[in-house]
């Protein structure tokens, strides 16, 4: 009497996750345009919206709101509670300066571009396993931070970029004083504000310094 056929008997969990093995697909790795770009994309959208929260216009300029104070006191005082209120109407000015004082030097300007994009794609996005090669020599993740410094060293402190951007930084500081020294504060809403001026007017620099390292830290601590 012929024996029934034996069945094959496969095991479910075996079968699972060989097919899960074959379906998964390695990841991309971000190259450095794309991750330029993304870090590019959140640093516009951090300063929309910073920007959302700036103070009318109309009310930085209000011709009846502004006095000569009396004392240094006062316009201390003055100057500290405007920076509360019109913090980011304040960095606005002094980006405009300084992008006008630029706009006027644009060898300067294309100085600088070049030497944020190096930093960009040289080292910050530059992936780890990737290593500099330029004329044929292959240069350490070291030896490139070295040679940026360097550079940076040399752009800002041996050329007019550095006193281009100290004298628009100073101008734009002195008209940020003088308007919050003869603006009276006193209809201003400032229960709901920073009491730390210093501390109100660098949030938003803050900010934007925090998205640049959350974009720029996983690459740059993998050379770490």
């Amino acid at each position: 009497m012929a024996s029934p056929p034996t069945l094959p008997i496969s095991n479910p969990q075996t079968t699972g996750e060989s097919q899960q093995s074959t379906t998964t697909t390695p990841t991309p790795t971000p190259t450095p345009f794309l991750r330029v770009r993304t870090f590019i994309t959140r640093l516009f959208g951090y300063t929309r919206r910073a920007l959302s929260n700036r103070r009318p216009w109309i009310e930085l300029v209000d011709r009846n709101s502004f006095s000569r104070p009396d004392s240094l006191s006062e316009a201390t005082s003055r100057v500290r509670k405007n920076f509360s209120y019109f913090r980011i109407n304040y960095l606005t000015l002094l980006a405009l300066v300084l992008a006008v004082s630029l706009l006027y030097h644009p060898f300067t300007l294309l100085l600088l571009l070049s030497l944020l994009a190096a930093w960009l794609f040289l080292y910050a996005y530059r992936p780890s396993d990737q290593p500099l090669v330029i004329l044929g020599r292959t240069f350490s993740d070291g030896e490139t931070l070295i040679g940026l410094i360097l550079l940076t060293v040399i752009v800002v402190f041996l050329t007019s970029a550095g006193s281009l951007l100290i004298s628009a930084g100073m101008v734009g500081m002195a008209i940020v004083a003088a308007h919050g020294a003869f603006r009276v504060p006193e209809d201003l809403f400032l229960d709901d504000q920073d009491p730390s001026g210093s501390s109100g007017l660098f949030s938003y620099i803050g900010g934007v310094a925090s998205s640049a390292a959350a974009t720029a830290g996983p690459a740059v601590m993998s050379r770490v």
